[in-house]
């Protein structure tokens, strides 16, 4: 499991902090319960007849699928994390072949306080080849919005008028 320290507050964060999550394999079943999720039925990612003659020689995962295990492989708190509020500038690399095996390596490239209740950790991430035997297949940047300080022990999201979300000025 990954060593890094989710469940601080935003303000113990400190711009330049790695982190690398456990890895996991991307398999068929993955795929397939993902095309039937999404309605991505590509013969690329799901018929491994065609993707054999296809461009990348045997079937690959959905740049989505990749993206979307990316963001639950790293182990937010979510006593700490309020929510993801933006990915950008994502480029996939390379396509994911069944049963490759990925993780998620980060770096904290800023902070920025939002209110008194909240900051956004802007991260780097890459998703990588966990063997180290391929070129990363994806980068993207991920904005984090964080508390800026450890929720009371009986915090309870739902309660109060605020229905479980902080304001954040725009």
């Amino acid at each position: 499991m990954s060593t890094y320290n989710w469940s601080r507050p935003f303000d113990e964060l400190v711009e330049g902090e790695e982190f690398a999550t456990d890895p996991r394999v991307i398999g068929e079943r993955d795929v397939l319960l993902f095309a039937a999720l999404t309605g991505d039925h590509h013969p690329a990612h799901v018929d491994g007849q065609w993707a054999a003659r296809g461009p990348f020689g045997e079937q690959v995962a959905h740049g989505m699928l990749v993206l979307s295990f990316a963001v639950g492989m790293v182990p937010f708190d979510p006593q700490q994390v309020v929510a993801l509020r933006r990915i950008s500038d994502v480029v996939f690399k390379r396509p994911v072949k069944l049963g490759d095996v990925i993780r998620v390596e980060g770096k904290l490239e800023s902070k920025k306080a939002m209110s008194d209740e909240a900051g956004l950790a802007c991260w780097s991430w890459t998703i990588a080849d966990a063997r180290g035997s391929n070129p990363p297949a994806c980068r993207a940047k991920v904005d984090v919005l964080w508390r800026r300080s450890d929720p009371d022990a009986n915090y309870d999201p739902f309660s109060g008028d605020h229905h479980g979300f902080l304001p954040i000025p725009l």
